[in-house]
């Protein structure tokens, strides 16, 4: 009967290292299962871009969820792990965080392809142009040229609607 007359207290939620990663640490659909050799014969050099991608089934050099997926730059590695360098927001400014994953949580970052593509591209021009002005920047999409569409008067129809007649 006492419980019932007791202020009502609502349980707190946990803040644990990996509290609400049930869906970000859990692996894809049928990817279940040891890793494939080529996660570990992967090759990182210094200055590359990496994505962090926590992977729930090594718990060994896992980051803190905080980092799942980010990107950083490499710079540090060692045998089993990687150095990776990423820009944290703290209230109004950007510090520089070195942390330590090991090779299963990272992929190599495809976010600098354009741009290399770009650079080949633009190479490949200024050669094509010697002696030529060429614009090699990137222009925002044109707008589409206009049509006229023609059409024979006599197929014209006017439709209007009827007048309101009370019926009664």
């Amino acid at each position: 009967l006492a419980s019932f007359l007791a202020p009502k207290t609502e349980m707190v939620h946990s803040k644990g290292y990996r509290s609400r990663t049930r869906h970000m640490f859990s692996r894809e659909f049928r990817q279940h299962g040891k890793l494939p050799l080529s996660t570990y014969l992967q090759v990182y050099k210094r200055g590359e871009f990496v994505d962090i991608k926590a992977n729930g089934s090594i718990h060994k050099g896992m980051p803190h969820k905080y980092y799942h997926g980010k990107t950083g730059r490499v710079w540090n590695v060692t045998p089993r792990a990687i150095g990776v360098e990423i820009n944290k927001r703290v209230g109004n400014r950007q510090i520089k965080k070195r942390i330590h994953v090991r090779v299963e949580h990272i992929n190599k970052s495809r976010c600098q392809e354009d741009v290399h593509q770009r650079i080949i591209d633009n190479r490949r021009t200024r050669k094509e142009a010697r002696g030529h002005k060429r614009l090699l920047k990137r222009q925002p999409t044109q707008p589409r040229g206009g049509k006229s569409v023609k059409i024979n008067p006599d197929i014209i129809t006017t439709v209007s609607p009827l007048k309101y007649e009370l019926l009664m």
